[in-house]
């Protein structure tokens, strides 16, 4: 009884101090780094909470959501990314992106804290939007060089790995039959986004 006990309690309690202990990386896009070459583009998605964030809750909705959005959902987030970091390269301006990636995180926190399940193309839509917003920032940060291409796909290459352990996480915990874990990590997910706001 009392391990049981403890196990529920270890998923929030995981989440809490992950919370607590993030208040100073919680700003949305810090433009951590540089933004040239392949290497600094792999670190740069696990460098920057906001899309670190953003990227797991796509993974851990689509899991939730299951069927053809555990590949669909994930997918359409990097194409339209990488549309989005094409418009930021060539300086194409797009309004709220600043603002839309801290509400990409609160929201996307929050589907999967309350397990929406919409339809598949509103889904698609939302993260889509989202995606745009990830990648013009991103996108404006980067040479229009060689090593801006090295960079995007490094970027690219981690943002599809985070994805997948948010997927991997959200049916294993199916599989177990522990959803309220990822019901947990969604809320922390959500919580960092709303420091986002506020910070």
């Amino acid at each position: 009884m009392n391990n049981r006990i403890s196990s529920r309690l270890l998923a929030p309690a995981i989440s809490l101090l992950l919370v607590l202990t993030a208040p100073t990386l919680a700003q949305a896009h810090v433009g951590i780094g540089n933004a040239s070459g392949f290497l600094n583009g792999l670190a740069h998605p696990v460098l920057g909470l906001d899309h670190l964030c953003a990227m797991l809750a796509v993974g851990l909705w689509a899991a939730q959501r299951g069927g053809r959005a555990i590949w669909l959902v994930p997918v359409t987030f990097l194409a339209v990314m990488a549309a989005g970091g094409v418009l930021g390269v060539m300086a194409i301006s797009t309004a709220y992106v600043e603002t839309g990636i801290a509400a990409s995180v609160l929201i996307l926190g929050v589907l999967v804290a309350a397990a929406v399940r919409l339809p598949l193309v509103a889904s698609v839509l939302i993260v889509g939007l989202f995606a745009l917003l990830h990648g013009h920032a991103h996108g404006s940060e980067m040479p229009a060089t060689a090593s801006g291409v090295l960079y995007g796909l490094g970027f690219m290459a981690t943002t599809a790995m985070l994805q997948l352990c948010g997927v991997g996480i959200g049916v294993l915990a199916r599989r177990y039959d522990v959803p309220q874990f990822v019901r947990y990590a969604g809320g922390a997910i959500a919580a960092c986004g709303m420091m986002m706001w506020l910070v």
